[in-house]
């Protein structure tokens, strides 16, 4: 029993929650003042449901990667603490069996509070709830497997950016928060791109097992465009929002140097893994950052509206 819940708890990874935590955040942050009864309390729920389907999908995740041949063909010096699966199931601590029973009850659980957020907060979440926990699915489960496919990227970032923030806006307000929106897109772009320099050490484990990912389709050794693109991308939407809403958005551009730093050390070190590591790391500290000038431009916008 004591390895089931090490297995349990190294799969669910809390520590990789940020990535869901960081925009349920900032979407609070913008709909606080404006929040509605009860809303503090479903969006406690809602946060707990988000959580569960992290756990959930990261179960599935493991089980289809196991069983594709993906995370055991993973060569030890490729293994880092971004890539290679959470290593429940090729570490023993976890079958098959049990991952799978896993994630079955999670969904369970965060279908069972999102049905109480809808039949007694507001319907509309339903749609939204749905399309998330759909996505997290079809993510992984044959015979779709998006990440399999191509479009694991734009579907991390749909999902943990404009979805997840538009149901917390929907639990706090009933409506959408522009500011919020905006926010949700350029956050959306960094947490694709997290999954984006993530892949390249398990680049040739996802290659020989048909993981047909980006950084698989387009090389290791071109595939660093797509990562500056996608900063480009959230910096740019993060500069007309500060020209069009409000200038505290210029607060979450602090991070570009840091960006920066990333993409040129992914362009030099794209085929050594032990190197590359900077980059992965760069990339979680600049989404952490981000999101927190997020929050503060959120509080200046309520204190000093224009």
């Amino acid at each position: 029993m004591a390895r089931f819940w090490k297995g349990f708890w190294q799969l669910a990874d809390p520590k990789i929650w940020v990535a869901s935590t960081i925009p349920m955040l900032v979407a609070f942050s913008f709909t606080f003042p404006d929040r509605r009864k009860n809303a503090l309390v479903f969006f406690l729920l809602s946060a707990a449901a988000i959580y569960l389907v992290e756990i959930a999908k990261n179960a599935l995740n493991e089980v289809v990667d196991y069983l594709s041949g993906d995370d055991p063909s993973v060569a030890p010096e490729n293994i880092t603490p971004f890539s290679g699966g959470k290593k429940t199931i090729t570490g023993g601590l976890l079958t098959v069996a049990q991952s799978a029973v896993i994630s079955v009850c999670c969904y369970a659980a965060c279908a069972l509070i999102g049905f109480t957020i809808v039949l007694f907060h507001d319907f509309n979440t339903l749609w939204i709830g749905v399309a998330g926990v759909g996505l997290s699915i079809l993510y992984s489960l044959p015979p779709f497997k998006l990440c399999y496919r191509g479009l694991g990227e734009f579907t991390v970032g749909l999902t943990f950016g404009p979805l997840l923030m538009a149901g917390i806006c929907v639990v706090m307000t009933g409506a959408l928060s522009l500011p919020a929106m905006v926010c949700s897109i350029s956050l959306g772009f960094l947490i694709a791109n997290l999954l984006w320099i993530n892949q390249y050490p398990d680049y040739e484990a996802d290659k020989a097992a048909n993981k047909m990912n980006g950084v698989v389709r387009m090389g290791k050794d071109k595939a660093w465009t797509v990562f500056a693109l996608l900063f480009i991308l959230c910096y740019t939407v993060l500069a007309a929002a500060a020209a069009f809403i409000h200038p505290a958005f210029l607060l979450s551009l602090v991070t570009i140097s840091l960006a920066v730093k990333a993409v040129k050390n992914a362009r030099a070190n794209y085929d050594n893994i032990p190197k590359l590591i900077a980059s992965n790391a760069a990339m979680v500290t600049i989404y952490q950052i981000t999101g927190l000038m997020m929050i503060a431009t959120a509080v200046l916008a309520h204190l000093f509206p224009i």
